[in-house]
Formats: structure tokens, C-alpha cells, sequence
């Protein structure tokens, strides 16, 4: 009788914690939730991150404030997450780095899998592959012929070892047959002025990043690592198209949460980012970004992140990037 009692009590005081946890995630949000960016203001994945968080508020109620937490190759930011309490009030933003990370960093304070629950993906951006106004290459394979012609001589600009602008040509590489010479750059915008000045022969980067330029003919875009044309750059071929079939390399940002947060939780932000995506007004701002929506479930995002990780894994390892 005493055991059955013991049980009895212990069955109740679970049944009680499951439904106070319900509770909680029924009545969530009631404060401010903040969104951990493991960048800089004002880059490409800031900006996603705000437009989706202003539109967040409005339909939850509380602000979404953006804590940005550069670092690391990203890395600081979302270690950030990984730690802090699984209520739904810490979120971080998720980028194509955390993929690549896995394999890049040798010892890493978290894990791209097993530390967040996936909640939605945000955008998918391509990147550009553009070339100085006076290179004399004019195409994607004029670029490949000059690299076979002498292995070494061209060399690519990066915003960082293990960016996406770094796998992206490492993959064109690996793809083409060819050898290119790396050169990384603390962000962007240094490296992309050493293209426009023709210090460096080519780079790989994202639609916003370049798009001025290439309409101020201070470079010429040659190929975007997507499958399909991009509108805002509609004269210019896909990369699979032009030379290298199968070809894709995507820059991408989603929302996470630390592993255990309430699944009503995740299921509602994952909702009302959808409903987010079909208005006009969203998604106008992100095709003016060269950005394309991507509507998945939070399981569907999940198998997401495990393809890019399993795909750059193999493109760093036969790369040999590697960072401590």
C-alpha cells in the first residue's frame, strides 16, 4: 500500500510539472524575447533577422530585441544560446556558418544539432560571382580556363576563412578541376574593394553585398551559385548553367532555440514567421535583398540542417580548412 501510494504521489507530481511547463508555454510570451545575432549590425543577416523580428512583435505582442554578438566566425553568439534557459525568451539566428563550422572548428562549444531545436527557416540568398570591370575574363569559363591554364595564378577574396564565400569557391573549385589561391578578409567590404581595385581576381559573394557595384560597373557578375536566374540579375547565367551542372551553394539564415524549449513554443514562432512570408510587404523587402523565402516545418528545418552540414563537412574536409 505504501509503495503504491509513493507512486501515486510521484505519478501526480509529474503529471503536475508537465502541466505547469504547459502553463508556461500557454501563456508565453510575457516580456521581451531576445534574438542573439552572431554578427555585426547592418550585414545581410542582421537585417533578416530585424525584418522578421519587427513583424514577430507585432503578432506575439513583446519586442523582439536583437542582441548582436559577433565573434568567432559566429561561433560566440551561438554559444550564447546553447546556454541560456529553454523558455522562449533567448532565440538565436542561425546562418550557413553553423553548418560549416561543425567541421571547420576543431573544438566547438556547442553543437549545431544536438544544442538548439530548429524553429524556421528564414531566407535562402545566393551568392554572386564577380570579377573586376577590367579582368579579361567574361565568363565562368574564361574564369575555369585561366585557373587550368596556370594552377595557382587566380586568386579569390573572402569575408573569412569558413564563410560561406569561402566554401563557395572552394566548392567551384573542387567541381571545376582547378586550383585557386585564397585570400581572406576581415568581412566583406574589404574584399570586395580589392576586387573593384583588381588586387584580387575574383570573389563569391551575396546579392546585397555586390549588387550596387555590379550595377556601377565597378564589377562584372559572371554566374549565381543558385539552380534558377535571379530576377534582380536576370541577364546573368546560374553558375550549373554556365559551366558546372549541379552546381549550388546557397547563403541561408533561420531562427533557433536552445535544445528543450517548449514544442508550442517553437510550433507558434514557426507559425506566425510563415504567416510573416506570405505578406507582400515582407516579401517584397527581401526580393529587394536578392533573397528568397523558404516556408519549413521545424522538423523539416531540422533534416535542413543536416544535409548542409553533411555537405559542407565534405567540402571543408577536402578542402583542408581547418581552424582551432
Amino acid at each position: 500500500m505504501m509503495r503504491r501510494r509513493t507512486l501515486l504521489a510521484g505519478l501526480a507530481g509529474a503529471a503536475f510539472g508537465l502541466s505547469d511547463r504547459a502553463g508556461h508555454a500557454a501563456a508565453w510570451p510575457t516580456r521581451p524575447i531576445s534574438v542573439v545575432v552572431p554578427y555585426p549590425p547592418g550585414g545581410s543577416s542582421d537585417i533578416t533577422a530585424r525584418i522578421v523580428g519587427d513583424r514577430l512583435s507585432q503578432a506575439l505582442g513583446q519586442p523582439f530585441v536583437m542582441d548582436n554578438r559577433p565573434g568567432a566566425g559566429g561561433n560566440l553568439g551561438m554559444e550564447v544560446v546553447a546556454h541560456a534557459a529553454a523558455d522562449g525568451y533567448t532565440l538565436g539566428l542561425a546562418t550557413t556558418a553553423h553548418a560549416i563550422n561543425m567541421t571547420l572548428f576543431r573544438k566547438l562549444k556547442y553543437d549545431t544539432l544536438k544544442s538548439f531545436a530548429p524553429v524556421a527557416l528564414f531566407t535562402e540568398n545566393p551568392l554572386v560571382l564577380v570579377v573586376p570591370a577590367a579582368s579579361p575574363s567574361r565568363s565562368v569559363a574564361d574564369v575555369i580556363a585561366a585557373a587550368k591554364d596556370k594552377p595557382g595564378a587566380l586568386n579569390y577574396a573572402t569575408s573569412g576563412i569558413g564563410q560561406s564565400t569561402h566554401l563557395a569557391a572552394e566548392l567551384f573549385a573542387i567541381m571545376a578541376g582547378i586550383k585557386l589561391t585564397h585570400i581572406p578578409y576581415r568581412g566583406s567590404a574589404p574584399a570586395i574593394t580589392d576586387v573593384i581595385a583588381g588586387r584580387c581576381d575574383m570573389m563569391f559573394d551575396t546579392t546585397q553585398s555586390v549588387l550596387g557595384h555590379v550595377e556601377g560597373g565597378r564589377v562584372r557578375a559572371l554566374g549565381v551559385t543558385s539552380l534558377e536566374r535571379l530576377a534582380l540579375l536576370k541577364d546573368v547565367p546560374t553558375i550549373a548553367e554556365a559551366a558546372l551542372p549541379g552546381y549550388v551553394a546557397i547563403a541561408w539564415n533561420g531562427l533557433v532555440a536552445p535544445k528543450g524549449t517548449p514544442g508550442e513554443i517553437v510550433e507558434r514562432l514557426n507559425a506566425e514567421t510563415i504567416k510573416a512570408f506570405q505578406e507582400p510587404a515582407i516579401a517584397a523587402k527581401f526580393a529587394a535583398l536578392g533573397a528568397t523565402t523558404r516556408p519549413l516545418s521545424p522538423d523539416a528545418f531540422g533534416a535542413f540542417l543536416q544535409a548542409e552540414i553533411a555537405k559542407w563537412g565534405d567540402v571543408v574536409r577536402r578542402s583542408g580548412a581547418s581552424l582551432d
